[in-house]
């Protein structure tokens, strides 16, 4: 392998999102001088696409790798076929032939439309929207800023009040919908401009860097995510070569990969469904603060699975975390499954060596870099009491006089107007910085105590908005997937039904904390059932039809309970009841039980006036 890439993370620790680069670091990779070529030729010998200026991904792989996926599943063979980092090209090229009348979307080559187009971050969303797509960003440890977000509202206003919709994922992501082939260009210069890209988000690619959405601002912050998250986003997406967005060294991973820093024992990141987790942990004799590293976490349709401890601790600086991530990556990439993509995730790899070995394996990769990295057995987790704390709602920050405030964004869906709203709270309150969590809200940081309550009587916080600082336990904790809306793979509409059950199980019932309800469409769980409080899986069910006096099947769904997220996390593998109409007068009473008996939820008690309004038949 040549200097230019081996020496990657290297790079990669001199080039951080916090840093301002040149602006060709922003230049979708079409758009780079042709120079670039050059200094790939005087650097390695490995093929260079003429069209990037950049190497291939599969170019990186061994032989025995492609030899393997030559042998291997559909997409590894179209990977071969067609690079798919050549995809950095291909959209700017689509793009403009749609644009002068040359061609249509239909005629853009199948594998190309349903798949290489992935690496760019667009998803076709064919049975749903067909000719539109959803864009998957890369926002690093959940941070925007204000011009991001209108930037987002500008991007996908055109496609309507509908289709054109910003969803903050369990990922601390963006994505935007209803975008089009001919507008991608824009977006994507838009994106590097701020900062942001979308390139290698999606499909066979390391997935959005999961940090602490408290990051900076938290008295009980032990690792501050925010360096790390940029440095790792760097690693997996910026050419350490040509300094732009797309790196090819990662661009032929056997599946994806999703990494999560964790910065206090709130564990805000969900380490324990992550390919890689850092869980943050003093050494226990220098108290150096540093991470225990858990392996294989990860939901698909086929297994569900908790990341398993590696017995491997590394101090909490850039150096050590890039090279760990690096070296793990490397194995991933080089000798995990090419043929059975259900087997091609971490977890199998770790147990196909076994933990003590994968280990070793891996601090061998590190020691081959020569950084000066130590990695030490696992030290012991704190053991004194702590409560996981809560994201919604006023709370302060350790700096004096600063405070954050969390909102509800039920089931992280955003209209333009609400982006735009968002945007102007930010600018007004927070400095233009948002922060997004996985539970898909946001914070808004470093807000003036004083103008905490001035904050709260915005008209997009108050009667009628969406947007909610002090949300009730139910409707504050409810997480959602995308849906039959958009997704061709959802069983049943999840979002909006999420959003309305909530919304009545809130004014049905009380609990005495939050309950978090995750719903999700179809059994890959993108709405992790497994670790909610309650979970909604669609899934197969049948009802009475009175007309006919048969049973006849309708949309249904599983039920999953006791689910835990922190340091006491516990994934609920064995649904809880199955076949369960989805309508509300089905679903709705048993909801209502489960709060009853699992979760200590009583009947609210309602207010005279709404006794007698009902009485008198007014709702």
């Amino acid at each position: 392998m040549t200097t230019g890439y081996k020496n990657s993370a290297a790079k990669a620790l001199l080039l951080s999102s916090f840093l301002i680069l040149p602006i060709d670091a922003f230049m979708p990779s079409s758009f780079v001088q042709r120079t670039s070529t050059q200094l790939y030729e005087a650097t390695q010998t490995i093929e260079v696409d003429k069209r990037t200026g950049k190497p291939t991904g599969t170019s990186f792989l061994p032989d025995d790798v492609i030899e393997r996926a030559v042998k291997g599943n559909p997409i590894e063979k179209a990977k071969l076929k067609k690079d798919g980092t050549s995809a950095f090209v291909d959209i700017y090229e689509y793009a403009a032939k749609i644009r002068a009348g040359e061609m249509t979307w239909e005629e853009v080559e199948d594998a190309d439309l349903n798949t290489r187009l992935k690496f760019v971050g667009m998803l076709h969303r064919a049975k749903r929207t067909p000719g539109q797509f959803m864009m998957r960003l890369k926002v690093p440890n959940g941070i925007v800023n204000s011009d991001q977000m209108r930037f987002y509202a500008d991007c996908v206003e055109k496609y309507g009040d509908e289709k054109g919709v910003v969803d903050i994922t369990t990922r601390q992501n963006i994505q935007l919908r209803g975008v089009k082939i001919e507008d991608a260009p824009d977006i994507i210069d838009g994106l590097h401009a701020r900062n942001q890209t979308s390139f290698q988000s999606a499909l066979d690619s390391v997935r959005n860097m999961v940090g602490s959405p408290l990051a900076g601002i938290d008295d009980k912050e032990m690792v501050d995510t925010r360096e790390l998250c940029n440095a790792l986003n760097d690693l997996v997406s910026l050419d350490p070569v040509t300094k732009t967005r797309g790196n090819p060294m990662w661009g032929n991973l056997p599946r994806k990969f999703n990494i999560a820093v964790s910065g206090s024992r709130d564990d805000f990141a969900h380490t324990h469904i992550n390919d890689i987790g850092l869980v943050p942990c003093p050494h226990a004799s220098t108290g150096e603060i540093g991470f225990n590293v858990v392996l294989g976490g990860y939901m698909s349709i086929k297994r569900v699975a908790e990341s398993v401890p590696a017995n491997m601790w590394i101090p909490a600086d850039r150096n050590s975390v890039v090279s760990l991530t690096e070296a793990i990556l490397r194995v991933f990439r080089d000798e995990s499954e090419r043929k059975d993509r259900q087997k091609a995730r971490l977890m199998w790899l770790v147990e196909k060596y076994g933990v003590p070995q994968f280990k070793a394996k891996i601090i061998e990769e590190i020691t081959s870099y020569d950084r000066g990295v130590t990695v030490s057995d696992a030290q012991p987790a704190p053991s004194e009491p702590f409560e996981r704390r809560e994201l919604l709602g006023v709370h302060k920050q350790k700096q004096e006089g600063k405070s954050r405030v969390g909102v509800l964004v039920p089931t992280g869906r955003l209209s333009v107007k609400e982006c735009r709203q968002i945007a102007d709270l930010a600018d007004k309150y927070s400095g233009g910085e948002i922060r997004l969590t996985v539970e898909q809200n946001i914070i808004l940081p470093n807000i003036d105590d004083d103008k905490v309550r001035d904050l709260l009587k915005e008209t997009a916080l108050g009667q009628g908005s969406r947007l909610k600082v002090n949300a009730g336990f139910i409707e504050g904790n409810t997480v959602s997937c995308t849906g039959a809306q958009f997704c061709g793979l959802g069983l049943i509409e999840t979002k909006a039904n999420a959003e309305s059950i909530a919304k009545k199980l809130e004014s049905m019932v009380t609990v005495d904390r939050p309950i978090r309800i995750h719903w999700t469409g179809c059994p890959n769980s993108c709405g992790q059932v497994q670790v909610a409080d309650i979970g909604i899986m669609g899934g197969p069910a049948r009802k009475l039809d009175e007309a006919t006096g048969k049973m006849m099947a309708v949309p249904g769904c599983k039920i999953f309970v006791g689910g835990r997220i922190g340091e006491d996390a516990h994934i609920s593998l064995d649904p809880y009841k199955e076949g369960i109409p989805l309508e509300e007068d089905s679903l709705i009473p048993d909801l209502v039980g489960i709060l009853k008996t699992q979760f200590g939820a009583v009947d609210k008690k309602k207010r005279k006036r709404d006794v007698l309004r009902s009485l008198i038949g007014i709702k």
